[in-house]
């Protein structure tokens, strides 16, 4: 059978139960139509990089299926008329990962504890204009400016 990973995106204003019983929904259509669901990732609620119908946030949510065209074909029909789905996006692939996608890796990545560079020494010049000028010396007095053409 072929594999395929999908896609989605639900309203921001739908709760995550919400998407959970969508997921269900489409997990019993590709199952009746002689498929599986092999790996279910919601991302969470993000920012869209536009507004797509009025929405400026989405629930991503990623599906690993491996089923028949048709199985899929009913399955994205579905999503098209459902109003709680936004977008989606399904790309035939040779083989589907085991472990979890890019998205996860960031979130876990993400969640590493606070590194707020304090092992680094703090700057001398941190309020511009006190630091240090190096080899060049100290300005001194600066001469009058003439501005307006008079000399």
């Amino acid at each position: 059978m072929p594999l395929y990973e999908h896609v989605f995106l639900a309203r921001q204003d739908v709760t995550a139960q919400q998407v959970e019983t969508m997921v269900e929904t489409y997990k019993g259509v590709i199952e009746a139509g002689g498929g599986t669901i092999e790996k279910i990732e919601s991302w969470g609620v993000k920012s869209l990089a536009y507004r797509i119908k009025k929405n400026r946030k989405a629930h991503f949510t990623l599906l690993n299926i491996s089923a028949p065209p048709a199985a899929l074909a009913e399955m994205e029909r579905q999503m098209q008329i459902s109003e709680d789905v936004l977008r989606f996006m399904t790309v035939r692939v040779e083989q589907l990962e085991a472990e979890p996608s890019a998205m996860m890796q960031k979130r876990d990545r993400d969640d590493r504890k606070d590194r707020d560079r304090g092992d680094r020494p703090r700057r001398r010049d941190d309020d511009f204009g006190g630091g240090d000028r190096g080899d060049r010396g100290d300005r001194g007095d600066r001469p009058e400016r003439n501005f307006g053409g008079e000399n």
